[in-house]
C-alpha cells in the first residue's frame, strides 16, 4: 500500500512540478491556457473527451491543459499552489485543503452527485450500523467516504473511538475487504458499483446519513482576476455535464476507455448520478461547515475552519 500510494504522490509532484515554471509568469501575460486537474473515473473524463472547453475558448486564443491525478488531495493542492486553476472533488479534500492553505474556492456544486456506502459481505453477521461497534472499518483517511462513516456512526449513537478505522486506498481496501481483512468498507462510486458486482450489502448509503454533495474548485487569485473566464468555464461544463445526463451509456462508455474500469459498474454509477451543475449556495457551504466541525471533533482537522469564506458566486448565464 505505502509503495502505491509513494508512486501516486510521485506522479502528482511531478505533473505540478511541470506547471511550475508557467504558473510564475502567469499574471503578467493574461490567461493563455486552463489549467484543469482531473481523475479518469470521474464526470471530468467525459468533458475532456467532449472537448467542449477547447472549442468554447479557442476563439479567444486560450487553451485548455488537462492534468491526470490519481486522487483529489494532490488536486487541490496544485490549485491551493496556482499550479492547477481548476479541479473537481468530493467533499471533505477541500475541507483539509483550506485548512492548510486557504487559496482555493468552491466555484460550482453537483448535488449528491455518486452514490456513496458502507458494505459487508453478505455472509457477514452485520446487520445494521449499530453492528459496526469495535470493527475493523476500511476507507480513505480524510475522504468522502471517511465523512460518511462519520454520520453514519453518530445516527447509531456510536462514537468514532468505537470502531478501529483501517486508512486505505480503494484499491488496497477493495483487496483487505474480498480477503476479509476488514468487516466493512466505506466507500464511493465507482468502487461501490464494483464491490456491488460481488456478494456485499450495503448497510447505509451516503444518502442515508447525510447530503455528500460534490464540488468544482478553482484558485483563488484565478477566480479573482479571471472572473469571466471562469463563469465561462463553468457555462461550458455545466452543458457538458447535462448532455451526461441525457446520454448515459456514451458517457459509461468514455468513462470505462479512459480508465479501463468495468463498464457496467460505470453504467451503475452514472445511473445514479446527478448531472445538474449549479451555484455553490449558503446551504452547501453550512453542510460543509458540519462535516469540517466533526473532522475537528474527532482531532482530524487541525484548526477551525470556515467555509462560507472561501465560496465564489457564479452567476450562470442560462
Amino acid at each position: 500500500m505505502q509503495r502505491r500510494q509513494a508512486l501516486q504522490l510521485f506522479g502528482a509532484v511531478l505533473a505540478l512540478a511541470t506547471f511550475g515554471k508557467a504558473a510564475a509568469g502567469r499574471a503578467a501575460g493574461g490567461v493563455k491556457e486552463i489549467r484543469i486537474g482531473y481523475q479518469k473515473a470521474g464526470i471530468s473524463t467525459v468533458i475532456k473527451q467532449r472537448q467542449t472547453l477547447e472549442a468554447a475558448f479557442r476563439p479567444q486564443g486560450i487553451g485548455i491543459q488537462w492534468v491526470e491525478f490519481a486522487f483529489g488531495p494532490p488536486i487541490l493542492e496544485g490549485i491551493n499552489t496556482g499550479n492547477l486553476d481548476f479541479g473537481f472533488t468530493g467533499d471533505t479534500p477541500p475541507i483539509f485543503a483550506q485548512a492548510a492553505t486557504p487559496n482555493l474556492v468552491y466555484v460550482a456544486t453537483l448535488p449528491e452527485h455518486y452514490a456513496e456506502g458502507i458494505v459487508v459481505q453478505d455472509a457477514s453477521p452485520i446487520k445494521s450500523l449499530a453492528d459496526l461497534k469495535g470493527k475493523k472499518i476500511g476507507f480513505g483517511k480524510a475522504s468522502s467516504a471517511h465523512a460518511t462513516l462519520l454520520y453514519a456512526l453518530e445516527k447509531a449513537g456510536l462514537a468514532y473511538s468505537d470502531i478501529e478505522p483501517v486508512y486505505l486506498a480503494p484499491a488496497d481496501a477493495l483487496a483487505a475487504f474480498t480477503r476479509g481483512s476488514i468487516d466493512a468498507w466505506s466507500i464511493w462510486d465507482p468502487y461501490l458499483s464494483i464491490a456491488q458486482t460481488g456478494k456485499v450489502r450495503v448497510i447505509a448509503y451516503a444518502a442515508d446519513v447525510r447530503q455528500a454533495n460534490t464540488y468544482f474548485l478553482a484558485n483563488k487569485d484565478f477566480a479573482a482576476n479571471s472572473a469571466a473566464t471562469l463563469s465561462k468555464l463553468l457555462d461550458a461544463i455545466a452543458i457538458d455535464t447535462r448532455w451526461a445526463g441525457e446520454h448515459h451509456a456514451e458517457a459509461a462508455q468514455a468513462i470505462h476507455d479512459a480508465s479501463g474500469i468495468d463498464l457496467q459498474a460505470i453504467r451503475t454509477t452514472i445511473d445514479r448520478s446527478n448531472f445538474v451543475v449549479r451555484p455553490t449556495t449558503d446551504a452547501d457551504a453550512a453542510i460543509q461547515q458540519g462535516t469540517a466541525d466533526r473532522f475537528l471533533k474527532i482531532g482530524l482537522l487541525p484548526k477551525p475552519i470556515k467555509v462560507s469564506e472561501i465560496v465564489w458566486k457564479w452567476t450562470p448565464s442560462t
